[in-house]
């Protein structure tokens, strides 16, 4: 008896010791001492409650504190992740980096295995191999610290008609594991950036899709998770309602790391800074999109616009001229505009033809209006390299002896 009130002195001590030297603030130590518990309300089905000893979280705090520099820029990371369905292979072996505050396209055709990518980060579906990891939690060893982390707005908004904004906000609030003042005051504060406060008070069955959508991420963010995921975000709103989701979103980036499901390409190209497409299971593709559209352009085409200093433009003869041009593989005309013609110059491979194109141009007596690279849509570059992704290696080459 005597020796176990000494062991547990003895512990007492050695944790404040730890604890004073942990990195800790002077207010969180005060509140360290003791025993910590920690606990979380049953939500979607779990209930849990982990007590730690002073000493264990002075530990775990200076382990943290050690490896924060190291992991706290990458916030989701995936190797070599695997699913298998029998003699199926939804998502074969594909391995990607988020950073922290990005928003990030997911893309790919349907069955393509975006669906399946997401289950598994969001722990829903174990992967058959591979490792994957949210937040610095790993989704096989540590499932509830990683949905802890995770909001989640599907297709269809989880929203009760019958129930009001303000109500419906505060269930799920209590669901998460908000409670009292911390409650009330994050229900405000998603009211207030999803600009929802003047429909508080409604009922969500009124509400028109667009508000819909808009309580819907309002409770995906209500927990201030670390890692949003938005499946069609904008399916089915009008123009107007596109454009303000799409600026809701942008809003979110920076405080929380967004992954971004859809199949509007355009949505992607104005929104995300980082693209991922996947086909068949494979990854096909990972770069910011200007990097892919620098990637898919392949040799440089540059937008010429040319215009006469005295009457009417020849279009042949520009063509002819602009053709001679070291370098260049082919000119189409492009457009006649107000003030002059634009030319596609296509420039060969390994190339650069640019200041010799501007040369030949001011030398032929016309003027140059503007000469800049063309960019290449977001949905050539899904095309191309989908395409490329399912040629068999016959048809690759006859595709390779058609281009030459």
């Amino acid at each position: 008896m005597l020796a176990s009130v000494f062991r547990g002195k003895q512990e007492t001590k050695s944790g404040r010791n730890l604890l004073a030297q942990a990195p800790f603030s002077e207010k969180m130590q005060s509140e360290l001492k003791g025993r910590v518990d920690t606990w979380r309300p049953k939500f979607l089905g779990y209930y849990f409650t982990a007590t730690h000893s002073v000493k264990h979280s002075a530990v775990l705090g200076r382990f943290a504190f050690g490896n924060f520099l190291q992991i706290d820029k990458i916030m989701i990371k995936v190797s070599e992740l695997t699913k298998r369905y029998a003699r199926t292979t939804a998502v074969d072996h594909i391995s990607f980096e988020v950073e922290k505050g990005q928003i990030v396209g997911f893309l790919g055709p349907n069955g393509a295995g975006k669906t399946t990518t997401m289950r598994m980060l969001t722990c829903f579906l174990p992967p058959t191999s591979g490792a994957a990891s949210v937040a610095g939690f790993d989704v096989l060893e540590q499932p509830i610290e990683v949905k802890r982390r995770i909001g989640y707005l599907p297709e269809m908004p989880p929203l009760y008609q019958e129930m009001r904004a303000t109500e419906y906000l505060m269930f799920v609030g209590k669901l998460k594991g908000l409670s009292g003042t911390d409650l009330r005051q994050r229900v405000d504060t998603v009211c207030e950036r999803c600009a929802i406060t003047d429909m508080k008070e409604k009922l969500l069955g009124k509400l028109s899709k667009g508000y819909r959508q808009r309580v819907g991420l309002a409770q995906a963010i209500l927990h201030n998770p670390d890692v949003l995921i938005l499946d069609e975000p904008t399916a089915g709103l009008d123009p107007k309602q596109i454009n303000e989701t799409r600026d809701l979103i942008k809003g979110l980036a920076g405080d929380h790391t967004i992954i971004l499901s859809t199949h509007i390409l355009p949505e992607v190209e104005q929104t995300c800074q980082q693209v991922i497409i996947i086909n068949k299971g494979k990854l096909v593709a990972t770069d910011s999109v200007s990097n892919l559209q620098s990637r898919a352009r392949g040799a440089e085409t540059m937008l010429v616009e040319v215009a006469s200093r005295d009457g009417a433009l020849e279009i042949a003869a520009v063509r002819e001229r602009l053709d001679k041009v070291a370098g260049v593989n082919r000119v189409m005309f492009k457009e006649k505009r107000q003030h002059g013609s634009t030319f596609e110059v296509e420039n060969r491979k390994g190339s650069f033809a640019r200041g010799d194109l501007a040369r030949a141009v001011v030398e032929a007596g016309w003027d140059l209006n503007e000469m800049r690279p063309a960019s290449v849509s977001l949905e050539e570059i899904f095309l191309q390299l989908t395409r490329e992704q399912s040629e068999t290696p016959v048809e690759k080459t006859k595709a390779k002896e058609a281009a030459q």
